[in-house]
């Protein structure tokens, strides 16, 4: 059996915020660099030159960093609910 889940949530802290809301525009810029890759491929642009390149880094990089950033964010709050826990 469990143990009962106190009444109190534990307050979420600024950098949890800061990490999440990061999370997510990196994945929104990725995906708005993959469709800006389907539209640029459609229209035959040469991909090596310009910004291109780093259009096509982030695609591959932004859902990585992104991922690291969420299970950090999970992370720090099971550790932090762990402690409130055992305080109580």
């Amino acid at each position: 059996m469990s143990a009962p889940t106190p009444t109190g949530d534990v307050p979420v802290r600024r950098l949890d915020r800061i990490l999440s809301f990061t999370a997510l525009g990196l994945l929104v810029l990725s995906v708005l660099c993959f469709l800006a890759i389907i539209i640029g491929s459609a229209m035959h642009a040469q991909f090596d030159q310009g910004a291109w390149p780093v259009i096509g880094i982030a695609v591959y990089v932004g859902p990585i960093v992104a991922f690291l950033l969420i299970i950090a964010v999970v992370i720090m709050s099971f550790v932090r609910r762990a402690r409130a826990n055992k305080a109580r």
